[in-house]
């Protein structure tokens, strides 16, 4: 693991468990802080050998010294892009956080390496291992409500409705600090996160975008609140929304796709069901759980019966079942349950070329802008 230790890293624990959560993986090794003593540290808090830095633990690999089937990318913003490369570039898979990079040229370039190396990549987009977001991929794919004709995802939090990051909050400091985080707070840190609901689920790519971007807490530089109206490639329309000034509100991320033969509905705040309503008149409600008659690319990843509560650790440890499944066959073994396609290397570019095509149009007045 890159990244993800020390005081204040709460993500790399969320890993940690998501990890070991099939006993079919463990965590082995970690470049876990920026200081070389604290990135010793925290290693061994965490139990595993530690390095002080990512060129340390990727030289141990090289020379045979240290196994590893894959790594995890737990870092702020601006740390995704070089280890990402460096590793892939050594034909080692990688699991990164999002957003995939500061910029779109960054991201193209790892695309490129992913393409060329024919390596696994799996983007972080936690909540699309949710069995039931992946569930109405697969529905919307296999035409279960007919053609999109609109969707409208969102993602409501109020944690930034003040101005935290001049407490010293490290999470708020980092997230708040374009030399960290690149160029829109909201938009890339959960704006991601509504763009992924509207065009991974969907399977259509947006188009062109007009937005409005605020910043409305003073002082702050960067977005903490983000709306755009977009066009998709069928001629559908996506509004797509985010916002950390929405005081009360956690993490109320969901979506809404319109079809021409029904409609499906999402709430990650209750990620184990999923509506689906149909053009005759009927509503049928899906649960999580083993024993219903589910695509097996969706079933394959569950856990436990229905009524027995399966969340956030699940749906991150699911991404990394997939990045398993996909080595696991790319070594040739046998037996091995397909693997679901989440997000990956050119979910990483569109998600970039999104967010700059976004702020360039919020520079514009809402002017619509090509991605």
């Amino acid at each position: 693991m890159i990244g993800g230790g020390g005081p204040g890293s709460f993500f790399g624990m969320v890993h940690n468990r998501a990890i070991a959560l099939d006993a079919s993986r463990e965590l082995v090794a970690g470049a876990m802080r920026t200081e070389a003593k604290a990135a010793l540290r925290a290693a061994k808090d965490y139990g595993i050998k530690g390095y002080t830095n990512y060129q340390a633990m990727l030289e141990a690999v090289q020379k045979g010294e240290q196994a590893l089937d894959y790594v995890t990318i737990v870092t702020p913003n601006f740390a995704h892009y070089e280890p990402a490369k460096a590793f892939l570039q050594a034909g080692i898979p990688v699991l990164c956080e999002k957003p995939m990079t500061m910029t779109v040229p960054e991201a193209q370039d790892l695309a490129r390496i992913v393409k060329r190396k024919k390596v696994p990549f799996v983007l972080a987009h936690t909540y699309t291992g949710h069995p039931m977001m992946m569930l109405a991929k697969q529905m919307i794919k296999d035409g279960d409500i007919g053609e999109v004709r609109k969707v409208d995802s969102w993602y409501n939090q109020g944690w930034l409705a003040t101005d935290l990051e001049k407490s010293g909050q490290q999470q708020a400091a980092w997230r708040t600090d374009p030399k960290r985080t690149g160029i829109s707070n909201c938009g890339g840190d959960i704006g991601t996160h509504a763009f992924v609901a509207a065009t991974w689920v969907t399977g259509l790519d947006v188009k062109k975008v007009s937005a409005r971007l605020n910043n409305f807490v003073e002082g702050r530089v960067l977005d903490d609140d983000f709306n755009t109206i977009c066009e998709l490639e069928n001629g559908g329309t996506a509004v797509i929304t985010a916002t950390q000034i929405a005081v009360g509100y956690r993490n109320d991320n969901g979506f809404r796709v319109f079809g021409t033969k029904g409609s499906i509905e999402w709430h990650q705040e209750r990620a184990e069901s999923l509506l689906v309503r149909h053009g005759d008149g009927r509503d049928v409600t899906y649960w999580t759980g083993a024993e219903f008659d589910l695509p097996a690319v969706v079933s394959s990843y569950f856990r436990v019966p229905s009524g027995h509560h399966e969340d956030f650790f699940p749906a991150l440890a699911n991404l990394h079942t997939t990045i398993e499944r996909q080595i696991r066959t790319g070594r040739g073994e046998k037996g091995i349950p397909a693997a679901f396609p989440h997000p990956g290397v050119e979910e990483g570019v569109a998600g970039m070329k999104f967010i700059k095509a976004a702020v360039d149009s919020s520079k514009k007045k809402g002017a619509w802008t090509r991605l």
